[in-house]
């Protein structure tokens, strides 16, 4: 691609000059990390959630929930839209909730980061783009037939397909041998017969999907296209904020823009449509890049050559739209933020793999050189260090300042503190600077409330101790986002060899396998045998290294090794700073066997070079074995070996050093985690100390001195992490403390309690029928109960890709539905309420009397809200709810409150009375199955030595707090799980609140999967097996006994 690639560094470099202005961190230039600083974060070194405008929104809730946020530890939010928005997407009175919102934000000392869409992936502005077909998403379909079934997509990737406007730009004659290799093909006419099958090429324009409302994706691989999303979305916002812009307001937020997605065929032999991204310019763009017509070679795209040979013509169709998609978006829009002093942030579409981002993308990190802040997302506490690493190989390269991480998204109600510190402590550890927490939403109403769980925010338990975990990253960051990486060690990407084989799955899955594995084993065995390393990709090593100098430097970075890791083909620009790096001494590893192709041609370079360098086999023990020597930081157990669980990054910062130390797996049993004696070895001599990041305290660290290294003494339990400072000298460790002596016994297992609100009766299973009907009809979920109904009336079915009611407005019912409770109670119960949804257009009946839906509060969330119930009676209870029913309504679950126990036996709940006392265990079989509040445990304790400690170590909640006559002590969250305090002796109550979950009470709990980790719009509408009519709950509570000592 000389000619595009050429073109494209002109712009490139004006880009840069513009770039590195920026400054999220402004508190940076000072020399030294204040102690104030590092126990008091302010507002840029916070996480920033995604914070879900899904209702009508309006200034004084928007307001109340800023402030929840800064209680809460936060640092801003991500004005982000999401399913349910009521208010019209990008109107006038939408950007004034957008300018009230910077203004409070502002006024808070926090900051309001920009969201660029509606929902995701980036750039149709909610179909405000689309409308125009000039600016929808194409493909090219290649079909055996001309004319076909028209296929549909409604989910957030932009897969193509045949949608029936399809205009023909070429016909070919291909011809199979036996095995399935392309034995020959020619373009033919239209109207010519064919020797072997006929394909047809068609340019086909993205039609209309519900996720879109009712519009298509945007043609990402068009400048004209972005360009008009631009000047539709950015402009609005610099129109109304931009006063702000690099103040109150850092940066922009773009989610997951992609192409259409690449396919491939099953088996060779198979004449199913297959689709690969296009748009209208691809043919003049692709001669001019490369003086050929792109269609006259199209076949090899889709099929693999003979003799396992390699086509050169399909490496240049996925280095070019890999390029024209990082021109078109990525550039387009990183240069209009440049230009308006705001950062580009966010992330690509699907980056952790070659396969994934090949599919989506063509390579992820060619568009991280128009991002100021590039970003990542991580979900379903996956484990994605590819990801990762990709986007901090860009940053350090490009000395950008940060990196982003949209995490935690996708866990599900149940997920606790101590998985949210374990997924922010690895990525840290890997560069992430910006934390946004996915999700916070600003209600619950309807689909909202499936929008991929937990809320971060007013409508969880727990979310008044959420600083604890707010309070810890923002201390790791005003180290880690200080001074520069020490890295020294680089790495070839090798997606520019995974293209070679991107052929039919019967040919092609295996190699395409191999190198996925390999990629992924190279990432771990590196990090995880603390080398750490950067990834150079070859599309931007020329505009980054101008020579082969030796340290190679790549941007702001200097390495003094290279591992090339079993490329198949290098790219010329590649191969001539490599030998010019070994040619002036530089370590140079090969990984398996030697380069066969040099721009994937023929060529004896990259195994002459191999044959120069070091070359080793293609495993962990090779691979460590040669980089030995270019450690800076070594980590082992205490028995010599090297840590398997461990990962680290180390930073210079003027005169000082700072290594911060954390987990990359999760203990294997977190009940249980005794923890381990490491070993953490520095090059050089250093003073160490601990900056402790739960308490903003500092002190010295245990270390040593060997052989001119810092050996650092820790006993590390599984969630630990340690940020260190290391100054140049030397300072022994001072005598260590010996632990007192204590004796611990068992907490009395049956004990008074409180709970935080009233307990629950879920109804979520009701007969119904609509006002024409006569009968009721059977029992069924509610959600279920919904879609028959929509069935039976012509309506479109809810679900994750429902068009957003801003589009349309609210639609007149057609109808009225009446839902029939029924449940019995044991007892009878004064004082009880109903909390529901549009509680304004209910009709209540409830045991034959009318109900008054008079609202006089609501119930976890400003959409549920409560009424006032008539008395519960002892025996059959009937509950009558009548609503309008049409296209707009939402039909969703209702509870029963009060202080009153529940009973559940598979699918029936019955009222009985509230336990008087609760036993360590699970609380779903003792009355409160869908309870969600917190539960305070009351623990007499009899104090004889001034002293009182209480552990704590298995829990289903988020924390738990420990508190001595109504004092907190202490939070008990993560191993060994302790709490302490002086006390006087005598008697007195200890108090353990354990903060729950709402996932018994408003999580997925008729999936019978337990082992489904998208907690999304789907988890409640499972099928098949997958779905259970029984509750299926998670335990919840103070599982053991706790130990105490006093």
């Amino acid at each position: 691609m000389r000619v595009h690639i050429l073109n494209m560094h002109s712009i490139f470099k004006i880009k840069i000059k513009l770039w590195v202005t920026k400054m999220l961190y402004k508190k940076n230039s000072e020399k030294i990390l204040s102690k104030e600083l590092f126990k008091n974060p302010t507002s840029e070194y916070r996480g920033t959630p995604f914070w879900a405008w899904n209702d009508y929104l309006t200034k004084d809730e928007l307001s109340r929930q800023i402030e929840i946020f800064n209680e809460m530890g936060l640092g801003g939010f991500h004005m982000h839209v999401r399913t349910g928005l009521k208010n019209q997407y990008l109107s006038e009175e939408f950007m004034g909730l957008v300018k009230h919102c910077v203004e409070k934000a502002k006024d808070e000392k926090m900051l309001a980061w920009l969201y660029d869409e509606d929902r995701w992936p980036s750039g149709a502005a909610g179909g405000l783009v689309t409308k125009d077909e000039r600016y929808r998403a194409r493909c090219l379909l290649f079909t055996t037939e001309k004319d076909g079934e028209v296929t549909e997509n409604n989910d957030s990737r932009a897969e193509g397909g045949r949608t029936g406007n399809g205009k023909l730009i070429a016909c070919y004659d291909v011809i199979l041998d036996k095995d399935g290799y392309l034995e020959s093909y020619k373009r033919i006419n239209e109207e010519d017969e064919a020797k072997g099958t006929k394909w047809y090429a068609l340019l086909e324009i993205h039609g209309k999907s519900s996720w879109y409302n009712d519009q298509a994706y945007l043609d990402t691989l068009s400048v004209e296209a972005v360009k008009k999303f631009v000047e539709v979305t950015h402009e609005k916002y610099k129109e109304t904020v931009g006063n702000e812009f690099d103040k109150t307001v850092p940066a922009i937020f773009t989610d997951e823009p992609q192409f259409t997605r690449k396919q491939v065929f099953d088996n060779s032999f198979d004449t199913d449509d297959v689709c690969m991204p296009w748009t209208d310019s691809v043919e003049e763009l692709y001669k001019k890049t490369y003086g050929a017509d792109i269609l006259d070679t199209l076949p090899e795209i889709f099929w693999d050559l003979k003799n396992s040979k390699v086509s050169l013509h399909r490496y240049r169709y996925h280095d070019f739209i890999a390029e024209l998609f990082a021109n078109a978006f990525a550039d387009t829009v990183g240069n209009w933020c440049g230009e308006n002093n705001i950062a580009l942030t966010g992330h690509m579409m699907e980056e952790p793999s070659l396969e994934s981002q090949t599919a989506a993308l063509g390579e992820a990190m060619r568009s991280y050189r128009s991002f100021q802040l590039p970003g990542i997302d991580m979900l379903c506490n996956w484990r994605e260090f590819t990801t990762a690493k990709q986007a901090q190989s860009a940053v350090h390269q490009f000395g950008y300042e940060g990196i982003l991480s949209e995490l935690y998204g996708v866990t599900g109600w149940d997920c606790d503190f101590r998985t949210y510190k374990y997924q922010g402590d690895w990525q840290a550890a890997l560069g992430i600077t910006v934390r946004v927490p996915h999700l916070s939403w600003y209600a619950m109403a309807g689909e909202a409330k499936r929008d991929y769980p937990a809320s971060i925010s007013y409508q969880s338990p727990w979310y008044k101790e959420y600083s604890a975990v707010e309070d810890h990253f923002a201390r790791v960051n005003t180290a880690l986002t200080r001074g520069k990486p020490i890295v020294k060690v680089g790495v070839i990407h090798p997606v520019e060899s995974f293209w070679l084989h991107w052929g039919p799955n019967d040919k092609s899955a295996v190699f395409r396998d191999s190198c996925d594995e390999k990629f992924q084993q190279l990432t771990e065995w590196l990090i995880e045998g603390s080398i750490d390393f950067n990834f150079i990709s070859e599309s931007l090593f020329p505009t980054l290294c101008n020579k082969g100098s030796n340290p190679l430097k790549v941007g702001q970075m200097e390495y003094d090794a290279i591992v090339v890791p079993a490329c198949e083909t290098l790219r010329s620009t590649t191969l001539d700073r490599l030998e010019e790096f070994k040619k002036n001494g530089g370590k140079l590893i090969f990984l398996g066997a030697a380069p066969k192709y040099c721009d994937a041609v023929e060529s004896n370079r990259g195994k002459e070079l191999y044959e120069n360098s070091v070359s080793v086999e293609y495993s962990q023990a090779a691979v460590l074995t040669a980089l030995d020597e270019n450690r800076t930081v070594t980590l082992r157990f205490a028995n010599g070996n090297l840590t398997d669980n461990l990962l680290y990054q180390l930073r210079q910062d003027n005169t000082c050093k700072w290594l911060f130390v954390a987990h990359s797996k999760e203990p294997h049993n977190k009940d249980t985690d005794k923890g381990r004696d490491v070993k953490i070895a520095v090059e050089g001599e250093y003073i160490v100390t601990v900056f402790d990041t739960q308490n903003g305290n500092e002190y010295p660290a245990d270390v040593t001195y060997i052989n001119g290294k810092t050996v650092i003494n820790e006993h590390i339990y599984g969630y630990d992490s340690f940020l260190y400072k290391l100054e140049d000298g030397k300072k022994e460790s001072a005598t260590q403390k010996v632990a007192r002596k204590e004796e611990f016994f068992d907490a009395p297992y049956y004990v008074d309690y409180t709970l935080s609100e009233e307990n629950a009766l879920l109804l979520d299973m009701a007969e119904y029928k609509l006002e024409s009907d006569e009968e009721f009809s059977k029992k069924e979920e509610i959600l279920r109960l919904d879609n028959i109904l929509r069935e039976r009336l012509g309506l479109r079915e809810r679900g994750g890709a429902v068009v957003q009611p801003w589009v349309y407005g609210e639609k007149a019912p057609i109808t009225k539905v009446t839902l029939k409770y029924t449940f019995h109670s044991e007892i009878d119960y004064i004082g009880a309420y109903l909390a529901l949804e549009d509680a304004d257009k209910a009709e209540i009946i409830f045991n034959g009397n009318p109900v008054k839906n008079e609202v006089v509060d609501n119930f976890v969330d400003i959409s549920l809200l409560k009424v006032k119930l008539p008395d519960i009676v002892k025996g059959t209870n009937i509950l009558l709810v009548t609503y309008p029913f049409g296209e707009s309504a939402n039909l969703e679950s209702m509870y029963i409150l009060g202080d009153f126990g529940v009973r559940v036996m598979g699918r029936e709940a019955t009222i009985i009375p509230l336990p008087e006392k609760l036993y360590f265990g699970d609380i779903v079989n003792q009355g409160l199955p869908f309870f969600g509040g917190n539960i305070t445990y009351k623990i007499p304790v009899s104090v004889k030595n001034n002293h009182l400690e209480v552990c704590t170590s298995f829990y289903r909640g988020a924390l738990v707090t420990a508190s001595l006559d109504k004092k907190e002590f202490g939070k008990i969250i993560y191993p060994p799980y302790r709490a302490k305090t002086d006390a006087e002796n005598g008697e007195h109550i200890l108090s353990l609140k354990l903060y729950t979950n709402r996932f018994n009470s408003f999580g997925s709990v008729h999936l019978l999967d337990k082992m489904e980790r998208w907690q999304g719009p789907d988890s409640w509408r499972s099928r098949g097996n997958r779905w259970s009519y029984e509750y299926i709950f998670k335990r919840t509570g103070i599982l053991k006994t706790p130990v105490i000592s006093c």
